[in-house]
């Protein structure tokens, strides 16, 4: 990254266990209290880094995104969490890291196209290239060389985690936890190009957008966004998700302190 400006990261998951470790793996850390949320600023890996839990949804992904950078002098922002497939090649245990998000329940018709965001004449925000690059760098390297080692094989086994892989494209974040086939396929067929569904990247996107701040977003997939979403989703997070995201930005914050 660019040397001549202080980088710290802020570090934003929706649930608990998308973040699980990192608080404890900090050094010299420092809670703040803030809008209902804790902020803990410290050290990981060499960088300067604020972590913090935004809870579900756009406007509380926004919030948080909003006070990391207002309050608290992030310069970068990854967000780390779960999501749905919303492509038949992307498989539970594969990681998506974004090239772009979109607001899937986004429609202002007539007044706007759909899925754009009024007054900005965007559909489809861009994460910053080099910190995404670098974010699926350090998740190609986890699935590579870690992944095995990390994990107990009955979760290998399970979730058929294997031939998990890394995708870059696509993510589209809505206010609804998508769990039905027909809503996947219809929204597959809105948007062709889609590889996951999830409910707080685009409001990041959107946040980092409007103040210049580069941001990536990192989601593993945690089921089909079917009907056997919700079954798989929280044992999935605590046994998978939780250990890809901690190893994930442990290599990331190593590749940008190098």
């Amino acid at each position: 990254m660019n040397s001549h400006t202080k980088m710290r990261l802020g570090i934003i998951s929706a649930l608990h266990e998308e973040q699980q470790g990192l608080v404890e793996a900090m050094q010299g850390p420092q809670r703040r209290s803030h809008g209902m949320r804790d902020y803990t600023l410290g050290t990981l890996w060499n960088i300067d880094a604020v972590c913090v839990l935004s809870r579900l949804g756009k406007v509380a992904a926004a919030m948080t995104a909003s006070i990391l950078v207002e309050k608290y002098g992030v310069t970068h922002i990854v967000f780390t969490g779960v999501a749905g497939s919303g492509d038949k090649h992307v498989k539970v245990g594969d990681i998506v890291v974004a090239e772009a998000l979109l607001q899937h329940d986004m429609d202002a018709r007539p007044l706007f196209p759909r899925f754009e965001v009024p007054l900005t004449g965007l559909q489809r925000f861009a994460t910053d290239l080099e910190l995404s690059s670098q974010l699926a760098g350090a998740a190609e390297d986890f699935l590579r060389d870690e992944l095995v080692k990390v994990l107990p094989g009955k979760d290998m086994q399970e979730f058929a985690l294997q031939q998990a892989q890394v995708h870059r494209g696509l993510i589209a974040s809505g206010d609804q936890f998508i769990g039905s086939a027909a809503h996947i396929n219809q929204l597959k067929a809105d948007i062709p190009d889609l590889l996951a569904v999830e409910m707080e990247g685009a409001a990041v996107a959107q946040v980092c957008f409007e103040l210049g701040v580069p941001f990536t977003v990192m989601r593993t997939i945690s089921d089909n966004a079917n009907e056997d979403a919700a079954v798989d989703f929280m044992q999935f997070v605590q046994s998978v998700a939780s250990p890809y995201a901690f190893h994930v930005i442990r290599k990331l914050c190593q590749r940008l302190a190098g």
